[in-house]
């Protein structure tokens, strides 16, 4: 059964150094949600500018909804600026003051989060106070909408109060490695075990699950009920890895809103970044017999006993 997903946030130009690409982890993650076969809802705001007309072109033409796109006419359109390091792991200087900033409510939100069976949100989102009002007017708006908090800890772009508040309101966390401990250090959680520092968020925090991503080591997720779910990566040929992490998310609340286990939600994210890591760009089209011939091949698994027996 096709499910509705809400992906509230930043669309933006990732300004890479060879050429520009549409990004921003809402947009990536309502597109690979809708690749699957659910209904991904972006709601965004650009600026009225060459760059606003361009994403809005580009987000049609990737079989998006544009219903809930708003349009500012007093700032531009959102860009970040991506550098690579030596190991082609990306690095982000975002753009601050710029149109998903200013996303405001109105009757078509109302609507759009009345029928959604989850809203997936992130900290970056709330950095500006119209924005963020707006969240919180839709979260409270929910109901018992599956609640995604896929935390994204962009660098000057996210506060303690903020991140408390986003907890509160999730039933699912979902942030890399690095996020985990950032995370660990701005609550005082002092344990540095993976798995105790998932526990002890899910239990202060009443989620059902806490979800990691380990990059080439795979994924970890546990749930209130203790289940313990570990899969290892893939040895695959890297082209970069932006948009993966967004491609995990969709796959992994893909199964778990046709109530498909913990250990199918995180295989299947897990395949799906994976298979998003080789290809460049955060929206190149990954299809279902590229997923199918991944899942049958003998491919080699790596960090294989990263945690030991769980």
């Amino acid at each position: 059964m096709k499910k509705t997903v809400l992906s509230f946030g930043e669309v933006l130009w990732d300004i890479l150094p060879t050429e520009t690409i549409l990004g921003g982890a809402p947009c990536n993650f309502a597109y690979r949600v809708n690749s699957l076969g659910d209904r991904g809802i972006i709601v965004s705001c650009l600026g009225k500018d060459d760059l606003g007309k361009k994403a809005y072109d580009c987000i049609s033409s990737l079989g998006l909804d544009t219903t809930y796109l708003q349009w500012d006419d007093l700032h531009p359109t959102g860009i970040v600026q991506v550098t690579f390091d030596n190991d082609n792991k990306p690095d982000f200087a975002i753009v601050k003051n710029v149109a998903y900033d200013y996303i405001e409510m109105n009757d078509l939100l109302r609507e759009a989060v009345s029928i959604a069976d989850c809203i997936c949100f992130g900290t970056l989102s709330m950095r500006s106070a119209g924005t963020r009002k707006t969240l919180k007017q839709l979260l409270e708006l929910a109901g018992n909408s599956l609640k995604l908090l896929d935390i994204n800890l962009r660098k000057d772009c996210y506060i303690l109060d903020t991140v408390i508040y986003s907890l509160e309101k999730a039933d699912i966390l979902k942030l890399n490695e690095d996020e985990l401990y950032q995370l660990a250090e701005m609550l005082g959680i002092t344990n540095h075990n993976i798995l105790q520092l998932c526990a002890d968020i899910i239990e202060k925090w009443s989620l059902k699950y806490c979800v990691v991503t380990l990059g080439e080591k795979g994924a970890f997720a546990l749930s209130k009920r203790n289940e313990k779910v570990y899969v290892p990566g893939y040895e695959i040929d890297l082209v970069d890895s932006v948009g993966a992490g967004d491609a995990f998310t969709a796959g992994f609340i893909h199964c778990i809103l046709q109530n498909l286990s913990l250990a199918k939600a995180c295989c299947f994210g897990n395949i799906l970044g994976a298979l998003v890591s080789t290809k460049k760009g955060a929206t190149s089209p990954v299809t279902k017999d590229e997923i199918e011939s991944f899942e049958n091949k003998k491919l080699k698994r790596i960090y294989d006993g990263y945690f030991g027996n769980l």
